[in-house]
């Protein structure tokens, strides 16, 4: 990897090698390039980091801490820690760069913010910056999810958000962010696009994995403390993919360190059964850049399914789309049996109920630990699970 690595990726015209870029209607061009402007003004001044820290200290309880599993990794092998974003303020690790995007749309002048969410961790953390910083909030989320995740859609609608159902599609986070898009381009002016990940047209992929890097340094500094090296692997969920690159960010110059993105295979690796991304997708383009992207027969975004809604995505961000060409991370899958088993096992032996999202990430840690019993595998859980609770004992009940 460049020594530089976060100046060198993205390029000046939001690239990651061949993926990225910003594939968008000529009436976005100016106003892209205002906030790509203001982001390298404004969020690199002392005003705005000393704001932002302030943020993170006293009102999200940053640094959030690193815990070691000790009877997980009695009964799996190997040495289990989890970075406990589930214990960020909102339950998720999305408040990192939603505070960001909110403090940068104040300096902006902007006065709503819109945004699509899948599991709803990312509209309940955007409603919850609006609240704080006093902005309209405005959430699109498909049908489908708002079922499965019910208790995030009060949580918003608590919180003064306008919760927008999608009803096109599957009525899942790929429909979700193509209507928040659309909803944006009616008024660019005096909104901004808060994307929930690492993907759409540059420069949000740069800003939410900047915003998100500070699970990495706090996480290198911490297991250090704690151990007295690094993790020999480190494991993170991908959707979109922001609460990895959030934890790979600080390892990625680790040559020691072996890094895992975990996918959903879903019911089985059929299409519109999974959305394992990098495990079948090629490159395409889907929401104005370019990445690997599940394709149907017409190069369309593919239908996708997981049980866990923040990860159904057909696409992927662009630096994790370079990070697998690279063989830098290496990019696996979990299945829905396998989240379930891991949901409740984590739950049941150390008292922590994770997301099911960061569920896989969990499952496939317990993978590692099986097969490298003297391994250190550090886990980036990205939220908890109070928003599947319900889906999930009445769907798949409770284990005997």
């Amino acid at each position: 990897m460049p020594k530089n690595y976060f100046k060198s990726y993205p390029n000046e015209k939001g690239f990651y090698e061949s993926y990225g870029g910003a594939f968008i209607p000529p009436v976005l061009e100016k106003e892209m390039e205002k906030i790509t402007e203001a982001y390298f003004s404004i969020s690199k001044s002392h005003n705005f980091i000393s704001e932002l820290r302030s943020i993170r200290k006293h009102y999200q309880g940053r640094p959030t801490p690193v815990y070691f599993c000790n009877r997980l990794s009695n009964k799996y092998g190997g040495r289990i820690y989890l970075k406990r974003e589930d214990l960020n303020h909102t339950g998720a690790h999305k408040l990192n760069h939603c505070m960001g995007e909110a403090l940068l749309a104040k300096h902006l002048g902007k006065k709503k913010l819109i945004a699509e969410t899948g599991a709803g961790q990312h509209g309940v953390a955007l409603a919850t910056a609006a609240a704080y910083f006093g902005l309209e909030c405005e959430i699109h989320m498909g049908e489908v999810d708002m079922a499965k995740e019910h208790p995030n859609v009060v949580r918003m609608e608590i919180l003064g958000a306008k919760v927008i159902p999608v009803s096109e599609g599957l009525k899942t986070l790929k429909e979700a962010v193509d209507s928040a898009f659309n909803a944006y381009l009616e008024d660019p002016v005096s909104s901004l696009y808060c994307i929930g990940s690492v993907v759409g047209p540059h420069p949000f992929p740069m800003m939410v994995r900047d915003f998100q890097r500070v699970v990495g340094i706090e996480a290198k500094e911490q297991f250090f403390e704690m151990t007295g090296e690094l993790p020999d692997k480190v494991v993170a969920c991908v959707g979109g993919g922001s609460n990895a690159m959030g934890i790979f960010s600080a390892f990625l110059e680790d040559d020691e360190c072996e890094i895992y993105g975990v996918e959903p295979s879903g019911r089985s690796l059929d299409p519109g059964e999974h959305a394992a991304t990098m495990t079948l997708g090629k490159p395409g383009v889907i929401h104005g850049f370019k990445c690997y992207l599940l394709q149907d027969e017409n190069g369309d975004p593919a239908p996708v399914y997981s049980v866990a809604s923040g990860l159904d995505y057909p696409g992927v961000g662009p630096e994790h789309s370079m990070l697998k060409d690279l063989k830098k991370v290496q990019y696996d899958t979990i299945n829905d049996k396998e989240a379930i088993d891991a949901f409740y096992e984590l739950s049941r032996l150390e008292g922590i109920i994770p997301a099911l999202e960061s569920a896989h990430a969990v499952a496939y840690a317990i993978k590692l630990a099986q097969q490298n019993p003297q391994k250190s595998i550090f886990v980036n859980l990205s939220g908890r699970g109070d928003k599947d609770i319900d889906y999930v004992v009445d769907t798949y009940g409770l284990p005997e």
